[in-house]
């Protein structure tokens, strides 16, 4: 739970997780964790993107493999889909270091943050994906190992507490969050280097796909891979996936080559359009623009039309939306753009003189 304008907020969870829609960045189903790790570059050179970043992550551990030193804790904020895990793979990497992947739901409790740092050799590095979700307990133990390199463990209790400095390697820290909002202050403070991932453009979205075509022996023409790249809404994982769902369409109707009248026709048939939008993305917008005139309206209203729940709309459907300038958020409600009727190609309607005035 949190607090986010006097409204206690809860954070959703795999249990909570809506059907998994094929342009969804969010999915750790075993499919995605085993095509992913095969798809994932080898080092610096293959990575694709991120350019600043990545070249400020060199000049980091350059300078840390001159002194002889751990590289400095980081963080990795952005929405989910971007590279995170893949960088923090590429840094352990170029270290020479192990890299100890977890996530922050999967410590519960402070033993199992202790077993993992007591087990540390100098200079690993610990990647703990959505570290957000870390619990408060949890969180305070990390403090004193990020910055001094000890667990502060008591024993026994009462008037026998005994405080305990259980000393560790040096290691570094990665998290990585998609909400770097929920991060506690004390916790964000503590990272020396911070990174924000943004959104791929589509020529880096295409050198994705014809790599990501390469490792998996498919065969695809450049406007083919232009063509998926333009409706992965700028996230490789997406893109990935996408390229999967063309692929099987391929190599049953189309002679196993991707064109691009054949990715067209593939992801059509996925439901995915020019844009990059699913059915659940139309049926949003629509909802707005025809039943509510263009808005604004709440934000429980449009989940109880679709019959969908109202934080899964929020944090799974809004995002692209917003950032792709079909909607846009005002205090009285969510509205659509001028670019949403031309998309669905949908009349204004006559009285909506806020549609009108953005027109």
């Amino acid at each position: 739970m949190s607090e986010a304008g006097g409204k206690r907020r809860r954070v959703l969870g795999p249990e909570d997780a809506a059907p998994s829609r094929i342009v969804e960045p969010d999915d750790d189903s075993m499919e995605e964790v085993l095509v992913g790790a095969t798809l994932r570059p080898r080092s610096f050179d293959e990575y694709v993107g991120q350019t600043q970043l990545v070249d400020n992550l060199k000049i980091a551990i350059d300078a840390a493999k001159r002194r002889d030193e751990p590289l400095e804790h980081i963080l990795f904020y952005g929405p989910p889909g971007l590279g995170k895990t893949t960088l923090a793979a590429l840094i352990a990497k170029d270290l020479g270091r192990s890299l100890r992947p977890t996530s922050g739901p999967t410590l519960e409790r402070p033993k199992d943050l202790v077993g993992i740092l007591t087990s540390l050799q100098l200079g690993d590095v610990l990647f703990i994906d959505e570290i957000h979700r870390l619990g408060g307990v949890v969180e305070e133990y990390l403090y004193p190992a990020m910055e001094d390199f000890r667990i502060d463990v008591v024993l026994d209790s009462g008037a026998y507490a005994k405080t305990y400095k259980l000393p560790v390697q040096h290691f570094t820290l990665i998290g990585a969050t998609t909400r770097a909002g929920m991060l506690s202050a004390p916790l964000r403070e503590r990272f020396g280097l911070t990174y924000h991932l943004d959104y791929y453009s589509t020529e880096e979205l295409t050198r994705i796909v014809t790599r990501s075509a390469g490792v998996l022996g498919i065969a695809i023409d450049l406007e083919g891979a232009a063509t998926i790249a333009c409706r992965s809404r700028g996230t490789p994982r997406v893109a990935n996936r996408l390229l999967r769902r063309v692929r099987d369409f391929a190599e049953v109707r189309a002679g196993g080559t991707i064109t691009q009248a054949v990715a067209d026709e593939a992801l059509r048939r996925e439901g995915v359009d020019a844009l990059g939008l699913d059915r659940l993305d139309r049926a949003f917008l629509q909802t707005i623009a025809e039943q509510y005139r263009g808005g604004p309206v709440g934000l429980n209203a449009i989940a109880a039309t679709l019959t969908e729940d109202a934080e899964t709309l929020e944090d799974v459907v809004e995002p692209y939306l917003l950032k792709a300038g079909f909607v846009v958020r005002t205090a009285s409600g969510r509205k659509v753009t001028p670019q949403t009727y031309e998309h669905l190609r949908l009349k204004v309607p006559p009285d909506s003189s806020g549609q009108q005035r953005l027109l």
